[in-house]
Order: C-alpha cells, then sequence, then structure tokens
C-alpha cells in the first residue's frame, strides 16, 4: 500500500479525525516484527478553541508537539499509567492533535498479545493505553513523525459518512457538548465508549 505523505496531516484537525479512520498505522520494531493496526476510532483536540485540549491556554513545554509540524507524534504519560499517542494536525504553529483511541490489529498479533498479557483480539487495540501498550509506545516515541522507517502510515481508501458515528470525547470535564470522537461504525474493536 502507498505510504501516507506529510501534506495529507497538514489540514483542520476535525477533518484529520475523520480522513484517519481506516488508514493503517505501521510500527516496526525490528527486521522481522512489524506491527500493523487499522484506525477505528479517533479524538479531535482543535488548539486555543477547544477547552479539553492540552493547547487550550497556549504553548507550554509540555504541549509544544502540538504546536510542531504535522504528521509529528505527540505521546505523553495520561493518569500516570497510560501512554497516549496523537498525530499533529494543522500547519506548523497551529496547535491541534488528533488521538487515536482505537485500532484493528492486522499484523504482528503475537508481539501485542505478548505486551498486553491477553490473547483477545478484540480487546488487543480498543482503547487509546491498550494501544500504546501493544505497540510498545512510551514516552521516548514523543517528536518521532510518520515519514521514517520506524513510524508511518498507509493509505486505505476513505470511511464513507454513512459509516461513520460521532460521539462525546472520552474522559474529559470540558467542551463535553462537541461531538469529536470518530469512529467506524459496528466495528468489534471500537473502544467501549462507542456508545456514548
Amino acid at each position: 500500500m502507498p505510504i501516507v505523505p506529510k501534506h495529507f496531516f497538514e489540514r483542520p484537525t476535525l477533518e484529520l479525525a475523520e480522513k484517519l479512520l481506516g488508514k493503517i498505522f505501521v510500527r516496526r520494531i525490528s527486521d522481522t516484527i512489524r506491527l500493523k493496526g487499522r484506525i477505528v476510532e479517533t479524538e479531535a483536540y482543535c488548539g486555543e478553541f477547544d477547552e479539553a485540549s492540552h493547547a487550550w491556554r497556549g504553548k507550554t513545554t509540555r504541549n509544544s508537539m502540538m504546536f510542531n509540524s504535522p504528521g509529528m507524534l505527540y505521546v505523553y504519560l495520561a493518569y500516570g499509567s497510560h501512554y497516549m499517542l496523537n498525530i499533529v494536525s494543522e500547519p506548523e504553529n497551529i496547535p491541534g492533535a488528533v488521538l487515536i483511541r482505537a485500532m484493528e490489529p492486522i499484523d504482528g498479533l503475537m508481539f501485542m498479545k505478548e505486551q498486553r498479557g491477553t490473547a483477545l483480539a478484540t480487546s488487543l487495540l480498543s482503547g487509546p493505553g491498550k494501544l500504546t501498550q501493544a505497540f510498545a509506545i512510551r514516552g521516548d516515541c514523543n517528536g518521532k513523525d510518520l515519514f521514517n522507517n520506524e513510524f508511518f502510515l498507509e493509505n486505505a481508501q476513505d470511511i464513507p459518512q454513512n459509516a461513520m458515528g460521532s460521539g462525546s470525547r472520552v474522559g474529559i470535564t470540558k467542551s463535553r457538548q462537541l461531538q469529536w470522537r470518530k469512529y467506524i461504525l459496528n466495528n468489534p474493536h471500537v473502544s467501549k465508549a462507542r456508545g456514548s
């Protein structure tokens, strides 16, 4: 499959949250281990216009990656226990990022199962903390991009609007009225929050 180019990510965050659905996230662990997951659920965080965004109050040391080039990885530790994987959107210096909330495992399941400690396929990547654990994504991945031999996206057909659902973002206390969580309808790998 063709690799998704950099200009794909240089678009409004909410649009990117939809366009990422169905794309294949790839990580090469080694010459013999390659992990693949189809993105099935995302959340948009729209910078300084979004009270739930890390960038709402402006640029800080912690959120500076959200102001970086589109297609960069913004990885942070949530609640002291789970890493969150985000893909930076918008032109550089305009903060925005899309949280990858769930994926459907495609390749490298043995490695993923070992990382997660479970053999249940629908539980491997069905949440943001689960998928970072399965892909061995840690804080040292923050600032890497999707244009190298380790991390990249493979292109796939866009998901039509009638096959896409929307809902409130999970685990936030502000801007809960915004339907900025996007997911593929009837996909068993979407997180349990799909009905909210």
